[in-house]
């Protein structure tokens, strides 16, 4: 009898998604090339309307474009796995939502079910369209006995025959895998085969495989310029990238092709704002861009690239770059760019002034202000309290020589205010900012480049009454002319207030920044921060379903590494991009950065444990 009346009932469901939006980072990349056109033309030649200049997105998705099956959570189908429904489609489109973001469509759909199929767990979904869109979320209703179940989506998802097995996606509750309802066990495990793929193979874009690979793809050792490869060895160990499966080099074949990079595709950025989108294409041109810009600074400035004064520096903030119109034709490819790049070529690059140069032009150029900025600037991350005296190395004596540091404590005492060496080691006054170590290795190379010459650098830094530091000394060292394993060749330079020790001491200073610098760019912010991050990315996705407590946890504090570290690796830090030219250490810098990785230790990293390990607690 109860069977009679349960047979036609309805759970209704909302599903809320976006289209393929023409404003999607993977579209921009190909500006100038039709990429943005073409992806307005791919969608247009689908039967979406153009109503004044509006995509009629919802128009698309009606008919039997989108399917779904309901997977029930407390309910088998004999072999012990979940019940799936029957294949049901997308129906009306509902009016926008006062909730929904921009561009967000909402859709209902309505399921069969009767009390034989329990509680809905997950859900089954086919696109039948050519182009993939993103599924934000499904809301289902009214469910008997239960009331509302949420599914927290935010996945691409493309045409059907994209997929080995459908996609699938869990309730918004959280499971440990003992705990997870017996009928979802099998779905999950598949789930999570399928996010590891088999190792094999290109990645396409719709794929969603996290995979790891070695850093094989910075060079291009068949236009002549290699990198050795980082991670898989003790002499280049580096952390783990996201494999892309790209065709191998001629002359090298464990290097991969330059090119696009792979990310798994929900790792892309997605629908973005319109400034983004603005920023984001600037960053894909800037292979592009930057040689303008040299071109435009070197017709500027007649016969060097290069600032040649302060007052060209402080250009920059009171006056900016303005730039012949020819070269702003060729940086601006879109009419939208014009909110960037003024047309007219005035202050087309003008930077917000530092809070130290607006108090004094000249403020940076104090020892106060110098060693604020040890602590305060971009770099905190180095200096460490001293612990001996004189600062010794830990690199290999026989291939570097000795690396003890050359200060003298009379050399410190000058500036200490009758306080000795001892008494401020005992005291725990004395600190130290020490590249030493970092640089001194590949100091030759770096020095044989046409673009920079430069010293490994230490400076002892003084904690005075006041609570500041106070530089007391900087020594800089290059390696002996006749060998490495002979040791440096260092000089120490001493605090001075005129003539041209005075001078001396402010180029020695520099060469400290230079040093900070290049080494925060290079590992305290990228190596550290960014590549460090990805493997935990790709093994929280390998091995960590969508329902366990711990994948809700980390997912927000992975957002965007994979893929900006996938455009890193296609323009900052791959052979010639930016970093190479932007930065001391040249074709050498993440070569550089893979040696300092050798001392890293994972539970060294965060506070206080870092702190500890510096002695500054």
């Amino acid at each position: 009898m109860f069977g009679i009346f349960d047979k036609g009932q309805k759970i209704k469901g909302t599903v809320v998604l976006m289209p393929k939006n023409v404003l999607d980072f993977n579209a921009i990349t190909s500006i100038g090339k039709g990429g943005v056109i073409d992806t307005a033309t791919g969608i247009l030649g689908q039967g979406v309307s153009l109503v004044g200049g509006v995509i009629d997105t919802a128009t698309s998705f009606l008919g039997r474009n989108i399917s779904m099956q309901l997977i029930s959570a407390t309910q088998t189908d004999g072999s012990g796995n979940g019940k799936v429904g029957k294949e049901v489609y997308l129906e009306k489109h509902l009016p926008t939502l006062p909730t929904l973001g921009a561009r967000q469509d909402a859709f209902s759909i309505f399921f069969e079910w009767d009390a034989s199929f329990g509680i809905p767990g997950a859900f089954y979904i086919k696109n039948f369209m050519t182009d993939e869109f993103f599924l934000v979320s499904v809301k289902l209703e009214d469910i008997p006995n239960h009331g509302t179940i949420e599914f927290v989506c935010n996945s691409w998802v493309y045409n059907f025959r994209s997929y080995k097995k459908n996609r699938i996606f869990f309730v918004n509750d959280t499971y440990l895998p003992s705990a997870t309802p017996a009928p979802l066990l099998k779905y999950r495990k598949e789930e999570l085969e399928v996010l590891r793929g088999d190792g094999t193979g290109k990645r396409k874009d719709f794929d969603r495989i996290y995979d790891y690979d070695v850093y094989n793809d910075l060079g291009n050792p068949d236009g002549g310029d290699p990198r050795p490869i980082l991670g898989g060895s003790s002499i280049y160990p580096y952390p783990r990238r996201v494999r892309t499966g790209r065709e191998r080099t001629r002359t090298d074949p464990n290097s991969e092709k330059p090119g696009e990079v792979y990310v798994p595709r929900d790792e892309n950025f997605g629908h973005l704002k319109s400034s983004d989108f603005l920023t984001y294409g600037i960053k894909s041109l800037s292979h592009d861009v930057i040689p303008l810009f040299k071109s435009a600074i070197f017709q500027l400035r007649v016969t060097s690239s290069e600032f040649e004064s302060f007052e060209d520096v402080r250009s920059l903030y009171e006056g900016g770059i303005k730039l012949p119109t020819d070269i702003l034709s060729q940086i601006s490819p879109l009419p939208a760019l014009k909110e960037i790049f003024r047309t007219d070529g005035e202050n087309v690059l003008q930077f917000p002034p530092p809070h130290v140069a607006k108090v004094s032009k000249s403020g940076w150029m104090t020892d106060e202000e110098f060693a604020r900025e040890v602590i305060a600037g971009v770099n905190p991350n180095v200096i460490r309290r001293l612990q001996e005296f004189p600062p010794k190395s830990t690199l290999d004596p026989t291939l570097y020589g000795d690396q003890t540091s050359t200060i003298t404590k009379e050399q410190l005492e000058i500036n200490m205010g009758g306080v000795t060496v001892e008494e401020a080691l005992s005291t725990q006054r004395l600190f130290i900012l020490d590249y030493q170590d970092a640089f001194i290795p590949y100091l030759t190379r770096i020095n044989s480049l046409p673009t920079a010459k430069a010293y490994a650098t230490r400076t002892i830094l003084f904690l005075k009454d006041d609570g500041t530091l106070k530089p007391l000394a900087i020594e800089l060292s290059k390696p002996h002319p006749d060998g490495d394993n002979l040791g440096p060749e260092s000089i120490v330079v001493l605090p001075a207030t005129e003539g041209v020790d005075s001078t001396i001491w402010l180029l020695a200073k520099a060469h400290v920044i230079v040093n900070d610098s290049g080494y925060h760019q290079l590992v305290s912010h990228w190596l550290n921060t960014h590549a460090v991050m990805e493997p935990f990315a790709i093994a929280t996705n390998r091995h960590l379903s969508v329902l366990h407590p711990i994948y809700k946890l980390l997912y927000p504090h992975y957002r965007d590494t994979i893929n900006i570290n996938g455009l890193a690796r296609q323009s900052l830090i791959n052979a010639d991009g930016i970093i190479e030219k932007s930065f001391l250490p040249g074709k050498y810098s993440i070569e550089m950065s893979s040696s300092v990785y050798k001392n890293w230790v994972f539970t060294d990293q965060a506070l206080p444990a870092d702190l500890v390990k510096r002695y500054l607690l």
